[in-house]
């Protein structure tokens, strides 16, 4: 296994709903200490992925926007979800500073767009989320899982692995 993990699937949205959808239905598995960390181009559509998996946490898509300038947001649904935004980071001293280490320890999941800017923000049990634009309605999801966990995570997520 390298640093991203195992890659577990490769998925297919052929539109922007179709995005939003595969959000949903992550928000409806996760767990307490669950981590998702998502990285892609500007525009690959990391927020849109976030809201709808905010949307499946319960948590109104409306609320969730990209957290660039706050750097972390804590949305109430059936869980805490802590959605972080690290793209104006440039290190761990950057992110110490805005409590986002205490958020891990804390109940609640976390969702963290542009995590390989801090790869030390990525736990060892985690799941990473390549977003790559293929056109400009379809995007490629390159789903890796570090640990036991996070395997669950995305078994529960897509299904059982293809054999």
């Amino acid at each position: 296994m390298d640093a991203l993990g195992t890659v577990t699937r490769q998925v297919e949205a052929r539109s922007i709903d179709e995005t939003f959808a595969l959000g949903e239905r992550l928000g409806r598995v996760l767990s307490l200490g669950d981590f998702v960390g998502l990285d892609g181009q500007l525009g690959a559509g990391k927020t849109l992925f976030s809201r709808g998996v905010a949307r499946g946490a319960g948590v109104p898509p409306d609320d969730v926007s990209s957290p660039t300038y706050s750097i972390v947001q804590t949305y109430t649904g059936r869980l805490p979800l802590h959605h972080a935004d690290l793209y104006r980071l440039r290190g761990e001293g950057d992110l110490f500073a805005t409590g986002y280490f205490d958020l891990l320890e804390s109940d609640g999941a976390m969702l963290v767009e542009w995590v390989s800017q801090v790869p030390s923000a990525r736990p060892d049990d985690s799941v990473l989320i390549e977003i790559e634009v293929l056109s400009p309605d379809t995007r490629r999801l390159k789903v890796f899982a570090r640990g036991e966990r996070s395997q669950r995570l995305v078994e529960a997520w897509l299904g059982p692995a293809p054999t």
